[in-house]
């Protein structure tokens, strides 16, 4: 049994879902379970719908009805006849959000959020499932939420593992000899309502999946050809990783590489699940394999976070920055659920970069000055080279003034920016 999992730009329109049943129907797998995400660009116009809903926006009702329109236009493309069942299955799941907007916004704002966001995953794994079945792939359609449980901290569900271990054993029985479709990123409560895993945890959501029914392996496929050792927007030439070992895998996603999401290898090395990063692309090409061979990365790997935000924080009588004070500046950023990139503390003073979210930023910062004087700028860079060495430094830092730095044995953090 494997599973496949596929990203919003391996579905972003008719041709890229074809060319997925494409893949599905020539991997020729009598046990597959196949995870998919929301249709390229849909969870950010979602979460753009669920924001002007919470807010009494005047423009809520026509941003939904683009988003709606986005998904007609292409099952219109891959069903040319009107009355295909598919075209009322999505109108229909499209109005569990409908009745949501009926009512003004009083359930609690990340409650609403999921049940909002959670929609792209639902329909687009049914129109994925639909055109499998035009083209002669027979499949079957699950509904994740029966089987990923978790509890009610809604936007970033914490998995029950016992009571999904449970659940996956009904799952097994319907992917008996055949393909089962099912969604990403979303999850249930014990009351039978929806969750999200986080941003882009459609990864995460297909090693639960992979662990739980103990796969073989899982392949995300991607649009590159593996995992590379930077990123092709920031390196004019990259070099493909053929093999990776858990452990740099996990550093590299913590710090911040984009083509995993960081909560993925956790449980397939639990289970010794090998994972293969696929191009959809060139499905046929190389690949790179994640799996527990500790062999050190063949190349130095970038990883480049931009729109950073550095914050110091000091105590405002000049006293150490101790365990106390590190207990009180954790529990803020707790509180207010901000992640840290990268953070270094001195006698007077503790230091972090983090993703500059303004939604989350102004309270954060609010709640840190009650206790401490606070200083932050914003505009930042953030580097991190997995097996550095000078060269490698010299190469990311020309032109910029590097503010912080830490560095371990293999791995060396910058927060920089332009030089004036």
């Amino acid at each position: 049994m494997e599973v496949y999992k596929f990203g919003g730009a391996s579905v972003k329109d008719a041709s890229g879902i074809k060319n997925v049943v494409s893949i599905i129907s020539s991997a020729k797998k009598d046990e597959l379970l196949v995870v998919v995400s929301a249709l390229h660009g849909v969870t950010d116009r979602l979460e753009k719908l669920a924001y002007a809903y919470l807010s009494g926006d005047s423009h809520t009702n026509a941003l939904f009805e683009e988003i709606k329109q986005i998904h007609f236009d292409v099952l219109t493309e891959l069903f040319p006849d009107p009355g295909h069942s598919i075209f009322d299955e999505i109108s229909n799941t499209f109005v569990e959000i409908d009745w949501l907007l009926e009512e003004e916004a009083q359930d609690d704002p990340d409650y609403l959020y999921d049940q909002i966001v959670s929609m792209g995953e639902v329909v687009s794994s049914k129109i994925l499932h639909a055109v499998l079945n035009a083209s002669g792939c027979v499949s079957v359609w699950a509904d994740a939420r029966n089987y990923i449980k978790t509890d009610n901290t809604y936007r970033e569900g914490k998995v029950d593992w016992a009571l999904t271990e449970r659940e996956a054993s009904h799952l097994t029985r319907l992917l008996k000899n055949q393909v089962a479709v099912t969604q990403g990123f979303i999850g249930g409560t014990s009351e039978n309502y929806t969750t999200t895993l986080g941003r882009e945890g459609s990864d995460y959501s297909a090693a639960i999946f992979a662990s739980v029914l103990n796969a073989r392996s899982l392949t995300i496929w991607k649009d590159v050809p593996g995992v590379l050792n930077a990123d092709p927007k920031w390196f004019e030439h990259t070099e493909k990783i053929p093999q990776m070992s858990y452990h740099d895998a996990i550093e590299l996603t913590y710090y911040g590489a984009t083509v995993i999401h960081p909560k993925t290898i956790k449980p397939l090395q639990n289970k010794d699940i090998p994972l293969l990063v696929r191009s959809f692309i060139e499905p046929a090409g190389a690949h790179t394999e994640i799996n527990n061979q500790p062999n050190p990365l063949p190349v130095p790997s970038f990883i480049f976070k931009v729109n950073q935000v550095l914050i110091s924080v000091l105590p405002k009588d000049y006293s150490f920055i101790i365990e106390e004070n590190l207990s009180t500046i954790f529990g803020i950023f707790h509180q207010h659920k901000v992640k840290v990139n990268t953070m270094l503390n001195s006698a007077l003073s503790f230091s972090v970069s983090i993703d500059h979210d303004t939604r989350k930023l102004d309270a954060l910062l609010e709640s840190l000055q009650k206790d401490f004087r606070v200083k932050y700028n914003t505009n930042m860079e953030l580097v991190t080279i997995r097996y550095y060495n000078q060269e490698t430094i010299d190469r990311v830092t020309e032109n910029k003034d590097i503010i912080l730095e830490v560095k371990s044995r293999h791995t060396c953090q910058m927060v920089m920016k332009n030089k004036s």
